[in-house]
C-alpha cells in the first residue's frame, strides 16, 4: 500500500521514520531515500545503525531550489532522478517491505524528479512493497495513488517566533 505523510506541520518524516523503525523491528528490509535534503541530520546518523535499514546517500550540503541557478538545477535533477530510480531498483533487489521517498511530494513540485515517473512506479509496485511518501503539497495524483493519507497540520510552531531550527529537535 501508499502512504502519504503531507501538509505543513512537523512530523512528517518522523512518522515515515516511524513506520521504517517498526517495519525493520519486524524483520523487513527498509530502504530510506531523502530527496531535497543533505546528511547532516540525526535521523540519518540513527537509521545508518541499523543493518536492515538501507539508507541512500544524500550530499553534504543541498541548497534550497530556489537557490540554485539553472545549471545547478539541471544538475540537480539529474541526481535526484538518479536517486528515485536507485531507491527502486534497490527496493526491488533487496526484497525490501518499506520505501520510504521522503520530500518526494515536494521533489515532485519542484521538478526535480518527474510526476509521470513516480506515478508509472506506484502504479506498478512490486507485491509485498509498502511506500511511504512525504512532503508538502502532493500533487492530486499521488493523493489518488496513497492508500492512506495523513496530513501534518502546523498549528503553532516556534519558527513562527523566529526560534532557529534545534539541534536533535528539527534536525
Amino acid at each position: 500500500m501508499i502512504h502519504l505523510y503531507c501538509g505543513d506541520g512537523k512530523g512528517k518524516t518522523t512518522a515515515a521514520i516511524g513506520l521504517a523503525m517498526r517495519s525493520a523491528g519486524r524483520g523487513n528490509r527498509v530502504v530510506v531515500a531523502q530527496f531535497l535534503k543533505n546528511a547532516d541530520s540525526g535521523v540519518r546518523a540513527a537509521l545508518s545503525l541499523l543493518p536492515s535499514i538501507l539508507l541512500l546517500d544524500a550530499p553534504e550540503i543541498m541548497k534550497f531550489v530556489f537557490q540554485m541557478t539553472p545549471e545547478e538545477k539541471k544538475a540537480e535533477r539529474e541526481r535526484q532522478t538518479a536517486l528515485f530510480d536507485a531507491a527502486v531498483t534497490l527496493a526491488s533487489r533487496e526484497r525490501a517491505g518499506l520505501l520510504v521517498l521522503d520530500e518526494m511530494c515536494s521533489a515532485v513540485s519542484t521538478g526535480m524528479v518527474s510526476l509521470e515517473r513516480v506515478t508509472e512506479f506506484l502504479d506498478h509496485l512490486p507485491a509485498g512493497l509498502e511506500v511511504v511518501l512525504t512532503g508538502r503539497d502532493p500533487a492530486p495524483e499521488l493523493e489518488r495513488r496513497a492508500d492512506y493519507i495523513t496530513e501534518m497540520r502546523k498549528c503553532k510552531h516556534p519558527y513562527d517566533r523566529g526560534v532557529a531550527p534545534r539541534l536533535g529537535v528539527e534536525w
